[in-house]
């Protein structure tokens, strides 16, 4: 954890941050919050005492509260009219009332100390990632290296394949612990980073002198598929249209960004590709301010994108260029298959005599002519279990019901 001993800042200069827009936000917090004790306002700002008691002699120089008491050695203050006058001129330009962000120099300067291609990869996470999954040596050791690597993946094959499985349980290979802030301030403006869907902060490693403006997170996951769109790549207005929230990579900074089905997006394939071709290629990114003010933030992340499209018709050879890792998933071989089917039936404690599973092996790839995706195993059992659901009989696994169940999964020839 030396790492992650970041000492809170005890005068606002030590901060970074901008003395007027911590007076802000400390306004706005004190008026949203009615009366409240100096150290209450350096709890909310996640600030030490001292930063809070500096901005609150500010505020009596400038006549903006009044002494209610005191509680905890501190004061008890309140917003007067004056105040609160100019706290709700700030609010109805920026709603944000939350922790105090970092500067931008800080927090560039801590993605590149926390490196998403620093963290230690070794067989025995990926063997606990995939444990669920049925997957050969070589192809563990392939994702492995390209996961070590800290660099771009390609994952493409046929549909079923287990691209998305795999592509989703990359993120739980980190077990590491990185600082997140809460925001950054970026030309005197705000931005908050902090998604709880996207950072899983980790409880009782904070210590008393901490900077709470940091949070310890495991490495973050952002996933995406078709939802995705031009917007979500670039800083954005929140939904109340009150204060600006960061770009989906921003988010993912030092952890894992998955482009799930990629070629099926909002975003055109192209102009994706060429958003992000300097990004993947010189790990920095370029963003924008809404009034137009650009600035460089790092792009550190494990990009993998998943695709059953033919990475050609879909990319450029510039593109592929800046794809180091390119891995091929393919059909399951019978042996697979038919251990995901045993395990797929241990699962839902279904009986799976001997030579079962074969049986459905001849049927799908004869009878069917289909080729062994990975996902067969559990949709097929799914139409056993739906058919004894309906006839309300106990599921069980014969020549009949594997039959039934692929001619009501598959398309049948005219």
């Amino acid at each position: 954890m030396e790492t992650f001993q970041v000492e809170a800042p005890q005068t606002i200069g030590d901060t970074g941050v901008s003395e007027t827009l911590l007076q802000e936000l400390a306004l706005k917090t004190l008026f949203l919050n009615g009366e409240m004790s100096v150290a209450d306002l350096a709890d909310r700002m996640c600030l030490s005492i001292p930063v809070a008691e500096e901005i609150f002699q500010s505020f009596r120089r400038e006549k903006l509260c009044e002494v209610k008491g005191m509680v905890r050695g501190t004061h008890v203050i309140m917003a007067n009219s004056l105040g609160k006058e100019r706290a709700v001129n700030l609010i109805s330009l920026n709603q944000y009332a939350g922790p105090a962000p970092v500067s931008l120099e800080d927090y560039s300067a801590r993605v590149r100390a926390q490196s998403v291609q620093r963290a230690l990869i070794e067989p025995s996470q990926l063997k606990l990632a995939f444990e669920n999954l049925v997957l050969s040596e070589s192809l563990i050791t392939r994702l492995g290296t390209s996961i070590a690597s800290g660099m771009s993946i390609f994952l493409y094959g046929p549909s079923g394949t287990g691209k998305t499985t795999i592509a989703y349980s990359i993120g739980s290979i980190y077990t590491d612990v990185v600082l997140i802030p809460y925001a950054i301030e970026v030309d005197r403006q705000i931005v908050a980073i902090y998604d709880p869907s996207v950072h899983q902060k980790v409880k009782g490693s904070v210590r008393l002198d901490w900077d709470c403006r940091w949070f310890p997170c495991y490495r973050p996951r952002v996933i995406t598929g078709g939802e995705l769109s031009s917007e979500m790549l670039d800083v954005q207005i929140s939904a109340d249209g009150r204060y600006l929230t960061a770009p989906l990579q921003l988010k993912a900074n030092n952890g894992i960004f998955v482009v799930d089905d990629f070629g099926r997006q909002r975003i055109r394939s192209e102009e994706l590709l060429n958003r992000w071709m300097t990004p993947l290629d010189r790990r920095l990114d370029f963003l924008m301010l809404p009034g137009g003010k650009k600035f460089e933030i790092p792009f550190d992340q494990l990009v993998v994108f998943s695709t059953n499209q033919d990475p050609r018709t879909i990319t450029d050879e510039a593109f592929l260029r800046r794809m180091p890792n390119k891995i091929k998933l393919d059909h399951a071989t019978p042996e697979q298959f038919m251990e995901i089917f045993r395990r797929e039936c241990a699962r839902r404690q279904l009986d799976c005599e001997d030579g079962i599973a074969k049986h459905l092996v001849a049927l799908i790839t004869e009878e069917m002519k289909q080729p062994l995706s990975h996902n067969l195993a559990r949709d097929l059992l799914n139409q056993i279990t739906w058919s004894a659901s309906y006839q309300a009989i106990e599921p069980k696994l014969n020549g009949t019901t594997l039959r039934q169940a692929c001619l009501n999964y598959f398309l049948t020839a005219d």
